[in-house]
């Protein structure tokens, strides 16, 4: 009996039945059937499970609240709009409840919409704890666990609007929740009464605004979907497709609320509804899949997706799949939020238009998994043609159908989901008692101890437990003891990533992020527990770390470990109108009253205030040893640089991280873009321009948007509020053109400093404004991002200063940048820590010179054993990369272009690799010393 119910859903669905079966009973909106099959352009394209809205006289519809249906052409709401009507559901209906999770960047609320029966409504407190008790086997003896699982319902957790391109799910919810509220047929019924649903209408509500402003003021009436036209140019304020992968730096507002969401419910499934593929793929992945995840996890996946797949296809809609996009092994996607704390976190891609505009859109060319979209396959069994008249409406129909047999399969399966959550969390116990590592400990001597109260942090933040031993031979040491839910999650995060390389295809995005490497933290995993639990307290509150200062004068040292918080200290002191004089040594040298050697790079502070010295140290995490006696050791005086950061108008997504890893860490910036290029006279207000990564080539840098779209204001107006915002320009297109580029060739002639991050230096290279680097080709190299060995060329160069001479950097897929072999001390870091071909020993005849007298080889020692390239991922090809440069110091005129083929600043996640760029900027006007300058 109990096998027959667990795959019940996996059988035709009865939405049909059970809504034939109450139009008797309940009136049916006529108005609204009748205008989603006008709005339909295909009888396939429309499931029955979205018709017969019921005409309810007490709860308005949407048709009744905005005077048209959801999907009609042409019409999109603003989220005050969305939030609007559910506050309106949510007065009239006992079955509706909304309330505030968080706010955005911009200031706009972001909302959480709560669907049940008016028990769940009246005793959402009650679930709550119900499902956090499910959430941590430890607090429940196995007697208790049959009266909780009686008394609990699943809650399904969908989340809308992500992507702000991505226009159905939060009008489509609109639609849903009406029709849960109001429905009278027994699916209906079932969801309402067997499991709370919360939905978040718009999780990017500030992108959402933007590009509703985008649709109405530049698309609506485009009639080519292919034809070229511009991208809004900004999401939220800081990110934008990447607000999806902010899963693991928990740094976005919008991730915030998501957590928030999580931690308040433990949602037993989080569906994240996307728009990208056509018709419609739920998600499973092709694999290879997170080593750390719970195989009743990947069961679920497949389960649901075919529940899904299979209703839809009982109702006759073509181009639903499953399997063959995506893979599974990132966990820092929002959805992953779900799947790395025990719950089931799943996708939907519909086919969606960017808007409410309808298009004959081509699917010829469009292939997944080797496999054209519009072929049948075991895991597309009924595919679509290869052009398709896909309206706005089609979208709604899909992306509601498919969330309607999800939620049906909850409804009728919530015993199970609820076990299989409380299941997860006990093989995570029990693999933690028998399973090795049993623990991780970060011990507190760190180069940077702020950033291990940071990686503590993140560890908490994702709900893992954290321990600090307050006693014992080891005091001070956190401890991350693994008997606990979510210790899958704490060895995913603290372990390296082994990304299988026969794969049979290409990651979906990167494949390592093992917390250690990315924040500069030693973390050991411990195979023996050696603290006694009376040592160790458990963290409540966030950690921090409190720099020493040993005594008191009038001149302080900091011993220089690239630790990320002494250039903002540098600049906070600078803005405190102090006199300090900062200096910086060249080389590592001994004081006297300095219990360690300082480091090349180490600061010294004439002058500084003893509550000035405390202040740093208090709010830096910085170590600061007073000294009376000055280093004579060479030093040269530091002066703080004007700062530019560079955006395009085409490509923003790394731009906006670097603003906001800047702004986290207090170091001043000023945004230019391709007009304060063309004004020129650069070198007067800057004396570093950073350029964040960019896609594209030169042509790209040099030309940005084509200019026959313009002109192409992006400016606040009355009619569109949410534009120009973070940055505004009366005209996007047309880019610096070779004006702007000669200008900034200037900047750097006459002393400026230049820093391109990945591609960007490729671009860079290819404009001309030096002809010292050039792309260069890596046969078979496979880059997905992973954290590698990289070796230091230039050991004396303050772009490195406070980094060993071999250390881990991130690297993603990137081009490849290369000098003339006279040019290589221009090569700071190289990939990898053996030296290029042509620069190894030739040790044959050479004709012309008396052959070298052989001389008896002395006993070779054993040689040591080389370190693998790859720390954590994986590179196919490896050998094709090492020795090339990471980055290169390029004089040109009286300045520099310090280029990165790698990005520093990538997702604010590598924070280990930042230093580099802070390093560059405290040593601007002083690049030259080293070899490089030779």
């Amino acid at each position: 009996m109990h096998f027959q119910h667990l795959f019940k859903p996996l059988f035709v669905s009865c939405v049909a039945l059970s809504v034939a079966s109450s139009l008797q009973a309940q009136k049916i909106d006529e108005t609204y059937n009748q205008k989603i099959k006008e709005y339909t352009t295909d009888t396939r394209f429309l499931p029955s499970s979205v018709l017969n809205l019921a005409d309810d006289p007490k709860v308005p519809s949407p048709l009744k609240h905005f005077g048209t249906i959801i999907g009609a052409p042409g019409v999109l709401h603003h989220t005050t709009e969305i939030y609007g009507y559910f506050q309106k559901l949510s007065q009239v209906s006992p079955f509706v409840k909304i309330s505030p999770v968080g706010t955005s960047e911009e200031g706009r609320p972001i909302q959480l919409v709560t669907i049940g029966n008016e028990d769940a409504i009246k005793r959402v407190a009650h679930y709550q704890k119900q499902l956090a008790l499910l959430a941590d086997p430890r607090k429940i003896s196995a007697q208790e666990v049959e009266k909780i699982l009686g008394d609990s319902k699943p809650v399904y957790y969908i989340n809308c609007g992500l992507h702000s391109p991505e226009m159905g799910s939060p009008e489509m919810v609109m639609e849903l929740a009406y029709r849960l509220i109001t429905g009278q047929s027994d699916e209906i019924k079932a969801i309402r009464n067997n499991i709370i649903l919360i939905i978040n209408p718009v999780s990017e509500p500030d992108g959402w605004d933007k590009q509703v402003d985008w649709y109405n003021r530049y698309t609506k009436n485009r009639t080519n979907f292919e034809d070229g036209f511009p991208r809004v140019p900004y999401w939220g304020k800081y990110t934008y497709h990447d607000n999806n992968r902010d899963g693991l730096q928990m740094s976005q507002a919008l991730t915030k609320a998501m957590y928030k969401i999580y931690f308040d419910w433990h949602p037993t499934v989080m569906l994240d509804l996307h728009e990208s593929v056509p018709l419609l793929y739920i998600s499973t992945g092709t694999g290879p899949y997170n080593e750390s995840i719970d195989p009743i996890t990947i069961g679920e996946w497949q389960v649901m997706a075919n529940h899904e797949m299979t209703s839809l296809a009982s109702q006759g809609l073509p181009g639903v799949f499953t399997w063959a996009f995506y893979d599974g092994w990132n966990p820092g996607y929002a959805f992953w939020i779900a799947n790395n704390h025990n719950s089931v976190g799943r996708f939907y891609e519909t086919f969606g238009n960017a808007g409410a505009t309808t298009y004959v859109r081509d699917l010829s060319t469009q292939k997944y998994s080797g496999d054209p979209v519009t072929s049948k396959e075991w895991y597309r069994p009924n595919p679509a043609t290869e052009k398709v008249n896909w309206s706005y409406r089609n979208n709604i129909n899909y992306m509601q159908a498919g969330v309607l047999a999800g939620l049906s399969y909850a409804a009728n399966n919530k015993r199970v989901l609820l076990t299989n959550f409380y299941q997860k969390g006990l093989n995570a116990l029990k693999k933690g008692k028998e399973e090795s590592p049993k623990a991780f400990v970060i011990p507190q001597n760190q180069n940077d101890p702020a950033m291990a109260a940071y990686l503590v942090n993140q560890l908490r933040g994702q709900g893992i437990e954290v321990h600090k031993a307050e006693s014992g031979k080891n005091q001070g040491d956190y401890v991350v003891m693994l008997e606990q839910p979510y210790r899958n999650l704490a060895v995913s995060l603290l372990t390296k990533q082994n990304y299988p390389k026969e794969a049979k295809f290409p990651p979906y995005d990167d494949i390592a992020w093992t917390l250690g490497y990315l924040n500069g933290v030693d973390v050991k995993a411990q195979d023996t527990l050696t603290f006694s639990a009376s040592d160790l307290k458990l963290l409540t509150e966030d950690a921090k770390y409190t720099g020493k200062v040993d005594g008191e004068a009038t001149n302080y040292v900091i011993n220089y470990k690239a630790q990320n918080t002494v250039l903002p200290a540098l600049y906070w002191l600078k803005n405190q109108g102090k006199s300090t004089k900062i200096s910086v040594l060249e080389t590592k040298t001994a004081v006297a009253g300095v219990k360690d050697t300082l480091g090349a790079g180490s600061i010294v502070l004439q002058g500084l205030a003893a509550e000035d010295a405390k202040k740093i140290a208090s709010q830096f995490g910085i170590d600061l040893w007073p000294v009376t006696t000055l280093p004579t050791t060479k030093q040269h005086e530091l002066t703080l640089p004007k700062v530019a950061i560079y955006h395009s108008w085409f490509n923003t997504q790394d731009e906006g991280w670097v603003r906001f890893t800047f702004e986290q860490r207090g170091i001043p910036y000023t945004s230019i873009h391709k007009d304060d290029l063309k004004a020129g006279n650069l070198k007067q207000k800057f004396d570093v321009i950073v350029v964040p990564k960019m896609r594209g080539s030169a042509s790209d840098f040099i030309h940005e948007i084509d200019k026959k779209f313009g002109p192409l204001p992006y400016t606040k107006t009355s009619e569109y509020p949410s534009h120009g915002i973070p940055y505004a320009t009366d005209d996007m297109t047309g880019g610096p053109g070779f004006e702007g580029l000669d200008k900034l060739k200037q900047f750097v002639e006459a002393g400026g400093v230049l820093v391109p991050l990945e591609n960007s230096a490729t671009m860079i290279a290819e404009t001309g404004i030096t002809r010292d680097l050039e792309k260069t080709e890596a046969a078979g190299l496979f880059h997905p991002g992973s954290i590698v060995q990289a070796k230091a060329r230039q050991t004396d160069s303050p772009i490195l200063y406070g980094y060993p001479e071999v250390f881990p950097i991130f690297r993603g897929i990137a081009p490849i940048l290369q000098t003339k072999k006279h040019n290589r001390d221009m090569m700071v870091l190289q990939y990898g820590t053996k030296p290029l071909k042509d620069e190894e020993e030739y040790k044959g005849p050479i004709m012309g010179l008396p052959d070298k007298k052989v001389e008896k080889e002395a006993k070779k020692a054993t040689p040591k054993k080389e370190e693998s390239y790859v720390l954590s991922g994986m590179v196919k090809n490896e050998q094709t990369i090492v020795g090339h440069g990471g980055i290169f110091n390029v004089p040109v005129g009286a300045g520099r272009i310090v280029a990165f083929t790698f990005n520093p600043l990538h997702r604010y996640i590598n924070h280990h690799d930042a230093p580099m760029v802070w390093n560059v900027l405290m040593h601007w006007n002083h690049l030259g010393m080293g070899t490089a300058e030779k």
